[in-house]
């Protein structure tokens, strides 16, 4: 039995009934069924699709973002807003998924030589809950629009957001078993992945989860795409405009009541700006609402349940034995947590060397700029760093030096459906979005032809 929970009132939302082993593989031969049509659906009947979900998204807006703020906590604002970017994929993918996957001529001594853009088949997906909407449209849209067909493998706390997915695909009119909801365990998914009507996987996730999917994905040769965790860096040099980006960098750390991938997990100040710096941050960060993330006026809800928030209350602890000094906030009760601020914080503490999920704000010292980008480079994750500085010339000549999946600069780090996301390191391979993610699950085949 799955069950769904409100971690902000403690109480049942609905049970769920986890499928079989038969049940399971019926999705799986459905799927292939379909896609063995599907590939063959012409482009523009795809698109008409895509745009079909978004109109259905933005008549739906309320209605999920109210069912997010339900099952994870997000606030009914954010929600609201994640469903409006999920509108603007489908948007991006309409206008722009049939010029990605034509054919790309290729100059040679042939008479005619190119490449294709081929769908591979049954693609799994396996999701979080921190963007319960947004993380699955995004792995979704570019996939089916490719020709292939999707089986979802939802975090099991959202699960009433993953069969609401399911129900919108096929309220937009995508043909039955186009995109299906597996209500799986882990050893299912193992199962799933190894048979041989399902051609790759994409894991957006813990590290932990992302190796173990990874192991077996390489085991049977399947194709795979790894978001996993972020460590990422702001780095804030003397110059950084506080009156103007002050906003961001709050944003950056606290969206989502801290609980994403990409947020700004680390703070690292020169030391000529510090003191400024973490005044100001703090400040702002004391003006934030928590509360019902129902509310309209709710900024900081609850995190999604409560064994994360004792998570991340053991990881402060652990900073703390080591040196670290809480300067704000660290209360918790149940699944909430007080936004906080952690400083004197060094590399070997858990708030440098981990990924804290929730709204701790690590604040770490630099001696110069210098200083600042060995600190940012200094990490087993490679997701995103962001720069705020009014030197744009300087910013632009150490941005080799950070070996992460994208650097921004005086802009918190976001993912946008023109440009690719993804990382290095420990968190992860391969690209969603733009054009690189609609080519991650096709067989790129070179045609030759003599005449």
């Amino acid at each position: 039995m799955i069950i769904s929970k409100n971690p902000y009132t403690n109480t049942t939302l609905k049970e769920y009934h986890a499928h079989t082993q038969e049940q399971v593989e019926q999705c799986i031969i459905q799927a292939n069924q379909r896609f063995e049509i599907w590939k063959g659906t012409p482009l523009k009947e795809r698109a008409a699709l895509v745009n079909q979900l978004a109109d259905l998204l933005f008549q739906k807006k309320q209605t999920y973002a109210e069912l997010m703020a339900q099952e994870m906590g997000k606030p009914v604002t954010q929600g609201r807003a994640e469903i409006e970017k999920c509108i603007w994929l489908c948007d991006f993918y309409t206008k722009n998924g049939a010029s990605f996957l034509a054919d790309e001529l290729i100059e040679t001594e042939a008479s005619e030589s190119f490449i294709s853009y081929d769908p591979l088949g049954v693609i799994l997906a396996v999701m979080p809950w921190n963007f319960p909407f947004w993380q699955v449209m995004r792995f979704a849209v570019p996939t089916l629009m490719a020709g292939n067909t999707a089986l979802l493998k939802h975090a099991s706390n959202v699960t009433g957001c993953a069969m609401a997915i399911e129900a919108l695909f096929k309220d937009a009119g995508f043909p039955e078993h186009t995109f299906t909801t597996v209500l799986a365990n882990h050893d299912q998914v193992e199962y799933i992945l190894a048979h041989d009507f399902v051609k790759g996987v994409s894991v957006t996730g813990s590290g932990t989860a992302g190796k173990a999917i990874a192991a077996i994905a390489g085991k049977h040769l399947k194709t795979s795409v790894m978001e996993l965790g972020g460590n990422n860096a702001c780095i804030v040099w003397e110059d950084a405009d506080l009156d103007k980006y002050m906003d961001t960098m709050v944003n950056a750390r606290m969206q989502n009541t801290g609980q994403s991938c990409i947020a700004a997990k680390r703070f690292i100040i020169v030391d000529s700006l510090y003191d400024k710096f973490v005044q100001r941050f703090k400040k702002r960060v004391s003006q934030l609402r928590s509360g019902d993330p129902m509310d309209e006026a709710t900024e900081i809800g609850v995190l999604a349940r409560e064994d994360l928030a004792d998570t991340l209350a053991d990881q402060v602890t652990n900073s703390v034995h080591k040196g670290a000094a809480v300067t704000m906030g660290n209360a918790h009760e149940k699944a909430y947590y007080e936004p906080t601020v952690l400083e004197e914080v060094l590399p070997g503490m858990p708030a440098f060397d981990e990924e804290l999920f929730g709204p701790v704000a690590a604040m770490i010292k630099a001696k110069d700029r210098e200083d600042s980008i060995v600190l940012a480079s200094n990490s087993s994750f490679g997701l995103g760093s962001m720069l705020f500085t009014k030197d744009i010339k300087a910013a632009k000549r150490v941005i080799g030096n950070i070996p992460d999946g994208a650097f921004f600069i005086n802009e918190m780090v976001k993912s946008d459906p023109r440009l690719p996301f993804g990382g290095t390191k420990m968190s992860g391979y391969g690209r969603e979005l733009s054009k690189e993610g609609i080519h991650e699950f096709v067989n790129k085949k070179t045609v030759y032809i003599n005449s």
